[in-house]
């Protein structure tokens, strides 16, 4: 797969992922995959879902935009992550939105600083400053909704 990139022993995040990959994660061991990208966008598998239920994988679909992340979406996803049956592939076209929601689930869960999420992130492999706007809003969502430990 594309872009992937292990964020804990239960999430890996992932770009655009094809039919074969997803019978590939089912055959490594993934119990579901969370789609975040919108059926607009140009390369979304409109066939997906099928694809992941017949290789015997959990399917949700929350369509994210990188300039449309609000609280209450973000609240949304989480609670998903939290519910799907780990371990658990997020994707979308490029792995930033599925990064960006897989750090938020473990920073806020774990009582993390963003800080801290955001050397965790660093060490995974993802440009946190390439996306200015996203990085903002990371750092609000987990200064706000961290657990603390």
């Amino acid at each position: 797969m594309e872009n992937v990139k292990k964020i804990d022993s239960e999430l890996t995040v992932a770009g655009q992922v094809k039919p074969e990959q997803l019978q590939q994660a089912a055959t490594e061991g993934y119990k579901s995959v969370l789609n975040l990208r919108s059926p607009e966008e140009e390369g979304f598998m409109h066939d997906e879902q099928q694809h992941a239920e017949s290789a015997g994988l959990e399917y949700v679909n929350i369509p994210v935009k990188s300039d449309g992340m609000t609280d209450e979406l973000t609240d949304k996803v989480l609670a998903q992550i939290d519910r799907l049956p780990k371990p658990a592939l997020i994707h979308c076209a490029s792995s930033m939105r599925a990064g960006a929601m897989a750090f938020m689930n473990v920073a806020t869960r774990q009582g993390m600083t963003p800080e801290q999420m955001f050397e965790k992130a660093t060490e995974a492999g993802f440009d946190c400053d390439s996306q200015p706007q996203m990085k903002q809003f990371l750092e609000s969502y987990v200064s706000k909704h961290s657990k603390k430990v």
